[in-house]
């Protein structure tokens, strides 16, 4: 039996009235979730984040951290991590087992290596290199060359087993000069360090390297330091599990562009 109060025409028209504002108000709710949902729906998904490990000589520091800059602008969500040493023991770290994409090095003798331990794939040279002496601002000591004037003076050159180490050995035996260093370093951004520093009176180091401690230094060139060039190569690793980014990475390094970041410093390209 219906309550008689329900039979009053005003109440039944507030009733009535109500439910369509309820439904009224719910529709937009409804119809913007819908128009969310499509939105996020429709999104695209970020770039997976991934970190491209590259083993890089000590040389190519300032101009490889550029390109890698470079790399990452044009690849979203991808992270270059360095890891500058001499190129001897980046290949030994390697044969080791440490994780890496990319090997890059100051000379094709550590490369080979590398090679024949069947650690990288497939090589492509990328620039070349010579030597030149630098000293403390100024040249106090008047270091002339690899000549007399190194005679008495603290001389700081890098070890045979480094690329930079066997070019002097090499460019000494050439010229027919016996040097008599204080101390033999294990990279060349180390003996730059110890010439900036005021430690040594003179170093043997890349002529880039000269470029990227500007004002810290004063080059001195060496005479027919050309009859000594080092060759950079660049390789994949075979226990990379970014190959694919490997690969572009090298060939941001073979590009203009990167032939351009390499040059500024004084890099010569590929023989």
């Amino acid at each position: 039996m219906t309550h008689p109060i329900l039979r009053h025409p005003l109440l039944r028209c507030r009733s009535a009235l109500a439910v369509a504002l309820t439904a009224a108000l719910l529709s937009p709710v409804a119809a913007c979730s819908s128009a969310d949902d499509s939105s996020r729906a429709s999104a695209p998904a970020s770039a997976k984040p991934t970190t491209l490990t590259v083993f890089a000589a000590a040389s190519l520091t300032k101009s490889f951290d550029q390109i890698g800059k470079d790399f990452q602008k044009a690849h979203p969500g991808v992270t270059v991590r360095f890891s500058y040493e001499g190129s001897q023991t980046l290949v030994e770290q390697l044969s080791e087992g440490a994780p890496a994409d990319v090997l890059a090095t100051a000379d094709t003798k550590n490369m080979d290596k590398a090679t024949k331990a069947s650690l990288v794939g497939t090589t492509t040279e990328f620039a070349t290199n010579t030597l030149i002496l630098i000293t403390p601002p100024g040249n106090p000591a008047r270091i002339t060359g690899l000549d007399s004037s190194l005679t008495g003076r603290k001389l700081v050159i890098c070890a045979p087993a480094v690329p930079c180490g066997n070019a002097t050995k090499e460019l000494a035996g050439k010229l027919g000069v016996t040097l008599a260093p204080v101390s033999e370093e294990e990279k060349v951004t180390d003996v730059r360090g110890k010439v900036e520093s005021g430690q040594a009176d003179a170093g043997i180091v890349y002529r880039t390297d000269a470029a990227a401690s500007g004002k810290k230094v004063t080059a001195v060139a060496i005479e027919d330091a050309d009859k000594v060039v080092n060759h950079y190569p660049i390789a994949a690793t075979k226990s990379s599990k970014n190959a694919d980014l490997a690969r572009q990475f090298i060939a941001q390094v073979t590009s203009a562009q990167g032939q351009k970041v390499l040059a500024d410093p004084g890099f010569s390209p590929a023989s």
